[in-house]
């Protein structure tokens, strides 16, 4: 199937996607106005097998220490997929099943698919990654930019504020990689990882515009806030260097799956 933008549509909200261009969630619009920052960089993209830093790209597996590219140097970022071109498996009004065929640079043959489906009040997106013959770390994550102001000025109901109640954050090291010690939460701004052990639950107020909750049952969530233009909220199956720290082993018998829900309403 094409791999040009494609339009999902419920109610008064579309998502578009873009395939060809990492899979992403190019822009989710509700009620005509755009959640997500534009770009082709930007949307919501999948990151995986990895998410986040990789240690100056390395990880063990098997015994064997795999080198990715160093596309945020000193470390390897964000996974293999965000830039190729995924395939369209199944194409509804409400619903899409995207494919990636895991190649080079990654060393293990694989395969994830993501599952898109929207409703009038939620987005919910759903990955797994499958290993056809040696098993291997992976991780499985999303990196949505949402427009820090809905209507582009303050005098329209100003920022988002970000709400939520993490049980921990992740103390980040000079290298922008978890040291392995856990703080208390501290204000932000953040480009730092939380624990929420009973599932990820971040809420996102545009005030008087729109409430977004972000939710997972995954117990991690990266928070960045440092953009002028943007804010992400991050949920995923493990930390940054998790494929070092807390690898999570896809076999041929045992894929690695994740959902997350985007639930909305006008406020």
């Amino acid at each position: 199937m094409s791999s040009e933008e494609i339009t999902l549509a419920a109610g008064d909200a579309e998502a578009v996607l873009a395939p060809g261009n990492g899979g992403r969630v190019a822009g989710l619009r509700v009620g005509g106005v755009e959640l997500l920052r534009q770009g082709e960089r930007f949307g919501s993209f999948p990151m995986v097998p990895w998410c986040g830093r990789v240690r100056d790209g390395r990880f063990l597996s098997g015994g064997t220490v795999q080198q990715m590219p160093l596309n945020a140097p000193p470390h390897a970022i964000h996974g293999t997929t965000r830039e190729g071109p995924w395939r369209v498996a199944r194409l509804g009004d409400t619903e899409a099943v995207l494919t990636y065929d895991l190649v080079d640079p990654w060393p293990y043959p694989g395969r994830v698919t993501q599952v898109v489906t929207l409703t009038p009040d939620a987005l919910t997106l759903a990955m797994s990654v499958e290993a056809h013959d040696s098993s291997f770390p992976a991780q499985i994550g999303w990196h949505p930019w949402f427009n820090r102001n809905l209507a582009g000025g303050v005098e329209d109901g100003g920022d988002v504020r970000i709400d939520f109640a993490p049980a921990w954050q992740e103390e980040r090291g000079a290298d922008h990689l978890p040291t392995g010690s856990r703080l208390d939460p501290k204000p932000g701004p953040w480009d730092d990882c939380f624990g929420m052990p009973g599932g990820v639950d971040v809420t996102l107020i545009w005030p008087g515009r729109l409430e977004l909750k972000v939710t997972s049952r995954e117990e991690w969530v990266v928070v960045y806030d440092e953009q002028a233009e943007a804010v992400c909220v991050e949920p995923q199956t493990g930390p940054p260097n998790g494929l070092n720290t807390h690898p999570r082993l896809v076999t041929p018998i045992d894929p690695l799956e994740a959902t997350t829900t985007w639930t909305w309403r006008r406020l």
